[in-house]
């Protein structure tokens, strides 16, 4: 029987563990040698007086640890703020993003295959997270702003204060090195930043994700116009692109359009429209061919030479394909003679769903990494919010169809990929997964995360009721797919399940048992705080087990015992203070994966000992866990 650990997984020691199998010799009494390792992955001495290229600043070491360092925080359902909860796979998700990615390792982890961010730009304005203060929460930071009721802590990053860019890249490493293990081997994240800090991100990103898995800057053209310049006006930002594994991850490529292929013949059916290719080319050169300048019978009988000739050229002009292949194309269709001006040309027909060796194919044309589409600026993403909410709850934000661009050029065939943005904002994200499943048929899945930061009481959305950007969010979510379904019809997934980010639902005593006095042990009979429920209870276990948080989850009664089933049989949990041991006779026809219980619902341990063994007797290949 096992005891579960109710806390994030711990990064720092499974990669210790994975340094020891590769380099035993550089540890000593289960401590890593530093100065052994690094001389073990070079075949020259090492001085680290040398000097290096690298990024520094101050405070980097501290968001490294901070990355590494365990939560014992936890998720708590929201289902009164969910949509269609029994049914939906997407995830919104209230707190510090930071802890959530903490907490989302070990459910998550290889398993997301896009991730979008907006980040806070730095422009010396902006509110950003504030790690270090985090332990430090008190009544003057509260009554000044920095903090919000939720006890998330804000800061104005001021260009005056001295550490303006370093604040800034504590921020970003600890979650971005979190967010890289999140991604799938075949996993990408786009990054959108202006250009105040669009150096330091490149040089941290190439540090974390690594400088080979670097894809592109696409250029985005933000604004028709802007008033954020003197002499040169600002009109484009940037958006970075990043992949886990770039001998993995491969973009589609956008289907390409019909415009360029506009005739039909009698092949239609299968190889689609075709457009008309010339199949002469003037060559200089090495790339001219003596094989290549051959006479082609025409229909009226007569002989023409590349280049539209009826005597051999000495001008350098070849046709693309040998004389073999040209009677290959016209005995299969795939040659066209056109006269033009009078002068007979020989042509290749291209065809939409063949190659030019008969293969069926689907045609795409690459992305670019300039977009500068009047659909994608901040006006269009304005004018959308409007629709949504006649009034204007953000400045400056994201047109939906800039995500669903992006999107589209990392998802096109992986309809089924699960997408995350960890600094939702106003849920843009969200809104564009769901119209690209409804213009695709696909069933994309979205967790997005948002701290949930006080309105401006002088705002519109404050006024309207909309307390926090959550709240925002979340109903931009809901009219936003009631806009889609209206629109499409689609049959997709319009709800999404809400959860906040919340202290653990197990007391200190949990977790540090030899810390508790005798004289606490009557406050500890139960491990559990008592303002805690099931579902809260239910959602830690999965979180903790690694399992996701969309699985399917269904409530049973058991001879008077609540009974909860994830996924089917992937989870059997029972929470109830009491618990008849004759329930396992029914929870084991399901052969469970794992099943859990509390610790206090049995009176002795001998009642432990029996509900084991009767597990094991019944469905021998279950885990058993308690809590």
């Amino acid at each position: 029987m096992n005891k579960l650990d109710m806390e994030s997984k711990d990064l720092v020691n499974d990669n210790l563990h994975l340094l020891c199998e590769l380099f035993p010799q550089c540890f000593q009494e289960n401590k890593l040698n530093l100065d052994k390792l690094k001389q073990e992955l070079s075949e020259f001495s090492i001085d680290d007086k040398k000097e290096k290229y690298e990024l520094t600043w101050p405070g980097k070491k501290e968001s490294i640890i901070e990355g590494n360092r365990k939560t014992n925080n936890t998720l708590r359902l929201l289902e009164n703020k969910s949509s269609n909860f029994e049914n939906t796979k997407n995830v919104y998700i209230e707190g510090d993003n930071l802890e959530v990615l903490k907490i989302l390792q070990e459910s998550y982890l290889n398993k997301i295959k896009v991730i979008y961010i907006d980040p806070p730009y730095n422009t010396g304005s902006d509110f950003i997270y504030n790690d270090k203060f985090k332990t430090e929460i008190n009544d003057e930071l509260t009554n000044s702003g920095q903090i919000n009721d939720k006890g998330e802590i804000l800061i104005t990053n001021l260009v005056s204060n001295g550490r303006f860019h370093s604040d800034w890249l504590s921020m970003m490493y600890p979650r971005l090195k979190l967010a890289r293990n999140l991604l799938s081997d075949d996993g990408v994240i786009f990054i959108s930043i202006d250009n105040k800090e669009r150096d330091n991100l490149s040089k941290i990103c190439n540090e974390i994700f690594g400088e080979n898995n670097f894809v592109t800057d696409i250029v985005w053209q933000s604004t028709a116009g802007s008033n954020t310049g003197t002499d040169i006006v600002a009109v484009t930002e940037n958006i970075l692109v990043y992949t886990k594994n770039r001998n993995v991850f491969s973009f589609d490529g956008m289907i390409a359009g019909d415009k360029a292929y506009t005739m039909i013949d009698d092949y239609y059916d299968i190889r689609g429209k075709y457009a008309l290719d010339k199949l002469d080319r003037r060559r200089v050169g090495s790339h001219y061919s003596e094989a290549l300048n051959y006479p082609i019978e025409m229909p009226d009988g007569t002989l023409r030479y590349p280049g539209g000739s009826d005597t051999k050229s000495n001008e350098g002009w070849n046709y693309l394909w040998s004389k073999t292949k040209v009677q290959w194309g016209i005995e299969n269709g795939f040659i066209e003679f056109k006269k033009v001006n009078d002068i007979w040309g020989v042509y290749n027909k291209r065809y939409e769903n063949v190659d030019n060796e008969g293969n069926v194919i689907e045609r795409t044309i690459p992305f670019r990494n300039l977009i500068t589409s009047d659909k994608y600026n901040t006006a269009q993403g304005t004018a959308e919010l409007r629709s949504l909410f006649d009034f204007r709850p953000f400045d400056f934000p994201k047109p939906s169809g800039l995500i669903k661009h992006l999107l589209l050029m990392a998802t096109r065939k992986d309809k089924n990929a699960i997408v995350l943005d960890f600094f939702s904002g106003s849920a843009t994200t969200a809104h564009a997964v769901m119209q690209l499943n409804a213009e695709d048929g696909g069933n994309r899945k979205y967790i997005m995360v948002q701290l949930p930061e006080l309105c401006n009481e002088k705002s519109e959305a404050y006024k309207a009721g909309y307390k926090t950007i959550c709240d925002i969010g979340e109903e931009r979510i809901r009219r936003a797919s009631k806009k889609i379904k209206e629109e499409t019809n689609a049959n997709i997934d319009y709800g999404f399940r809400v959860y906040k980010v919340d202290t653990s639902n197990m007391k200190d005593v949990f977790y540090k048992p030899n810390e508790i006095g005798q004289i606490d042990l009557m406050e500890y009979l139960s491990n559990i705080k008592e303002d805690r429920t099931s579902e809260d209870l239910l959602t830690q276990v999965m979180l903790d087990l690694g399992l996701t948080l969309d699985l399917k989850i269904e409530e049973k009664t058991i001879l008077s015992n609540k009974v909860f089933y994830v996924e089917d049989n992937s989870l059997v949990a029972c929470f109830d203070e009491q618990v008849d041991i004759n329930i396992i006779d029914e929870i084991c026809k399901c052969n469970p994966m794992k099943v859990v219980f509390k610790d206090i619902s049995f009176k002795t341990d001998k009642d432990k000992i029996n509900l084991e063994e009767r597990i094991k007797k019944l469905s021998p290949d279950t885990e058993i866990s308690i809590l």
